[in-house]
Order: structure tokens, then C-alpha cells, then sequence
């Protein structure tokens, strides 16, 4: 008989065990391991599929560190058809139930740690076919430890939160949102109108591992605001995080300079990897990952479906 039930202490961090797959075991346990630490998730919100006392799939609720309502699922192991079902099911369940109006996921091609979401034809077919559709089509960049630094912008004075106080920020956002190529800044957008999802997003990136000073406004030579610049901290990796070109500022390869200096702000405070991810649609934004240094390593898929 097949039983959806939260993970027992003993079966954390490393949930379904994968015969004759140490990378794909030792990678998984390790990430939720700090999921659970960071508080990205609880033990209650990773789901074991239990069928005869054999563990063959499971899911976990993941959130923004600091939130208690769960935004996406991860670390996904369907298991066959019917187990699939029953997780995805559940999960939807549960995260309704702390508050939830809609889940996300994610499906990053090729298949990589720390996920491992091996047979991503699959994996589609079975999250669509419970709900979830396309949000974006998105390209995931990396810098690592070794690579070129990218060269700075000395065209641009860089003031920071601390000092100029969020106001500026959303301000800036909500201007160059007003053309933006991203599709889930436009659905956002349709949603709250062009403040409302400046103020969501700069929110977001808030709540996120971050120092007050990391996050910037460039002034270009007429002491105009041009370009936003916020990095940030994930359990698993250092991010670029959000990338802003105001209308103002458009056509001078600022965006490439915002990358350039969250290279940097992340570096001195000690990342050796750093990630960044734009819409597969947003060339001037793939332009700017590839000209300050970074590599195009996968390409995310994100999906989202209604509670």
C-alpha cells in the first residue's frame, strides 16, 4: 500500500536512496541538508513516499529563508505514475493548507547536482499534467573560483541602500520594468501594475541573504540613477540576483556593469561561485551574463500552477 507521510528524522537528509548512485545520493542529502538549516524548509514540508515500508519517491516544500508559507517544490523524485500522483497531490494539499495560493517548480536541463532531475520529458509531462504550466524559459549562467574577474564600469558611481533607503529602488525597478523582455516580470506586472511588482521584488530580494550594502544604484555621469544592482546568498550558491536598466540608462551596456559590479561586491565577501539567470527571450540580458565572464551551464525551465 502506497503512504504519502512527512520524512521520519532517520530518513533526513537523504530521503529516496538511489542504488549505485553515490554522486546523485551524497548531492541530494547535502542540499537538504541545507535547505533544512537556512530554513528553506522544515521536516514537516519533505514528503516520503512510503510503499510496504520501502521509501520510492519524494518531494519537499521549499520558501525564501524567514517566510512560513512555501512557494515552490524541489528535490522531486516521482517514482512511477501512481506515486508521482500522490506526491504532487499532497504537496499541493499541505501548502494550501499553511497558506499558499499557487506552487512553483523547476526543471533545469541537463541534469545536474544538486537535483539530479534525470528524464526531464518525463518530469514535464507528469508536473503539467497536474496543474503546472510554463512561467519561463530561462538560461542559467555561472561564474566560478579562477575565471577573469569582469572589468569594471567607471562610467557609473555606485550608491547604496543603506544610504539612499528602498524608495530609490523601487523606483528604478518599477521605470525599467515598464519595457521589460522578462515574462515573469510582465505577469507580475499584469497582476500588481508596474509599482506593485517593483515593491514585490525588491521584497523578495530583502528577504534574501544579503548585506544592506550590496545592493546599489549606478549614477551615470549626469547624476541620473541608470542601473540597479542586488546580490545576494542562496543556500547552495552566491547569485547575481536582480539586474535593472533604467529607460534612461538603456543602450550603454550598463547591464553588463551591473553584473560586473555584483561580481565583484560577492567576491570580496568571499563567493567562489556565482549564479545568475535571465529569460531565454532576454538577449541584451544573455549578452551582458556572457560579456562580464559567465557561462551559459543549463537552461531552467520554471513552471507554476494555482491552489
Amino acid at each position: 500500500m502506497l503512504t504519502i507521510r512527512p520524512a521520519r528524522s532517520e530518513e533526513l537528509p537523504a530521503l529516496t536512496v538511489h542504488p549505485d548512485d553515490d554522486e546523485r545520493n551524497g548531492a541530494t542529502a547535502a542540499y537538504l541538508s541545507k535547505l533544512l538549516d537556512s530554513g528553506c524548509t522544515r521536516p514537516d514540508w519533505c514528503l516520503v513516499a512510503d510503499k510496504d515500508g520501502e521509501l520510492v519517491g519524494n518531494v519537499v516544500l521549499w520558501t525564501i529563508p524567514g517566510r512560513s508559507v512555501p512557494m515552490d517544490l524541489v528535490l522531486l523524485e516521482p517514482g512511477d505514475d501512481e506515486t508521482a500522483a500522490a506526491l504532487l497531490a499532497h504537496a499541493a494539499e499541505l501548502a494550501r493548507s499553511l497558506g499558499a495560493h499557487t506552487q512553483g517548480h523547476v526543471l533545469d536541463m541537463p541534469s545536474q547536482a544538486p537535483q539530479f532531475q534525470r528524464d526531464p520529458q518525463r518530469r514535464e509531462q507528469l508536473i503539467t499534467a497536474h496543474g503546472f504550466a510554463v512561467t519561463r524559459d530561462g538560461c542559467r549562467f555561472l561564474w566560478a573560483d579562477g575565471d577573469a574577474l569582469p572589468v569594471q564600469d567607471d562610467r557609473l558611481r555606485w550608491r547604496s541602500l543603506a544610504e539612499l533607503g528602498e524608495e530609490a529602488f523601487v523606483d528604478l525597478l518599477a521605470d525599467a520594468f515598464a519595457d521589460t523582455k522578462d515574462s515573469i516580470f510582465r505577469a507580475e506586472i499584469a497582476e500588481h501594475g508596474l509599482r506593485g511588482a517593483a515593491e514585490r521584488n525588491l521584497a523578495d530580494m530583502l528577504d534574501m541573504d544579503h548585506e544592506r550594502d550590496w545592493f546599489e544604484i549606478g549614477y551615470d555621469q549626469q547624476d541620473r540613477p541608470v542601473a540597479a544592482s542586488l546580490p545576494a546568498r542562496t543556500p547552495s550558491s552566491a547569485v547575481i540576483g536582480l539586474v535593472a536598466v533604467a529607460t534612461a540608462g538603456r543602450g550603454h551596456g550598463y547591464a553588463t556593469a551591473v553584473v560586473a559590479r555584483g561580481t565583484s561586491v560577492l567576491v570580496a565577501a568571499g563567493a567562489t561561485e556565482i549564479r545568475g539567470d535571465c529569460d531565454a527571450g532576454n538577449l541584451a540580458m544573455f549578452k551582458a551574463f556572457q560579456r562580464a565572464g559567465y557561462r551559459n551551464f543549463a537552461n531552467r525551465r520554471m513552471f507554476s500552477r494555482p491552489l
